[in-house]
């Protein structure tokens, strides 16, 4: 009985403090992870004892989130420049209009020729206030948007969602040292690093994965690796490069001419297409321990 009154009141106070200040739970979990990173017999300790607990398996993974949303950056989840969506101005009415209409984006920045030149950032659903009306122009467009957010790439995740939380925002665009945007992040994004994604789609459905009659894997090179991972259940390392293209090119330390193939832990890949001086495509088997 001692053992449980001590608990409910534990639980009675957290909850207080949480009310009070509910950026205490993301400092707290910061200094946790980052105690944990520097001992890491004792972060495995932690996650094997996460893993036995009898929880739900949400609660699992979020607690299992936190630990490792400490360690990354919005750099190392955000949709790189060369794969954001997005309204070009430079483009002709027609298609912009086009991009409107087809869109699978709630959100979509708009630029002058790139993404450097962002104008704003305009919410697809506006559209809807002059999509339809004669006389429709350029102009419309931006005065519907709000203003681009700007964030540095090196922000921490922890940080990062409170400040979505403060400026009422789901949507930004990183920047590295030089003022240059290399990418967007969003609000959902860091939320699928706690609790995965929010669909329940199949791999075979993910439009960078390709399931393969052989067990392998066709992925767009531009995949992030993160997503690969969580999408799969794999463990491709992602301490150093983000995408699949980035890994491939720093195994092989050259540009590749496809195809070509290399081994890294558990997992085959084969180099099938390049664009340019990037891994368009690539196969992918994993091999069991």
């Amino acid at each position: 009985m001692p053992l449980l009154i001590s608990f409910f009141t534990a639980m009675a106070l957290l909850l207080w403090l949480l009310q009070r200040n509910p950026r205490w739970l993301s400092h707290l979990a910061s200094r946790i992870a980052g105690r944990l990173n520097r001992r890491p017999a004792i972060r495995l300790w932690v996650v094997r004892l996460i893993g036995q607990l009898l929880l739900p398996d949400l609660h699992r993974r979020l607690l299992l989130g936190l630990l490792e949303l400490d360690r990354c950056t919005v750099n190392d989840i955000m949709i790189p420049r060369q794969a954001v969506s997005g309204i070009d101005l430079d483009d002709d009415l027609d298609t912009i209009l086009q991009t409107l209409r087809t869109t699978q984006h709630t959100r979509l920045p708009v630029y002058r020729g790139d993404l450097n030149q962002t104008a704003g950032i305009l919410h697809v659903r506006n559209a809807t206030r002059f999509l339809g009306r004669s006389g429709f122009n350029k102009a419309d467009i931006l005065q519907h948007c709000r203003p681009p957010y700007f964030l540095p790439e090196r922000t921490p995740l922890p940080a990062q969602l409170l400040e979505f939380q403060k400026l009422k925002r789901r949507l930004g665009l990183v920047v590295d040292e030089y003022g240059d945007v290399q990418g967007i992040i969003t609000l959902e994004s860091i939320l699928e690093e706690l609790v995965g994604e929010f669909t329940t789609r199949a791999a075979n459905k993910h439009p960078d994965i390709t399931q393969q009659k052989d067990g392998s894997c066709l992925i767009d090179g531009s995949a992030s690796l993160r997503t690969i991972n969580r999408t799969l259940g794999w463990s491709l390392p992602t301490d150093g490069p983000r995408t699949l293209n980035g890994l491939l090119l720093e195994q092989l330390e050259t540009i590749p001419e496809a195809p070509v193939g290399l081994r890294i832990n558990n997992y085959q890949l084969e180099v099938l297409q390049l664009r340019g001086h990037l891994i368009k495509s690539a196969r992918v088997l994993r091999f069991k321990p």
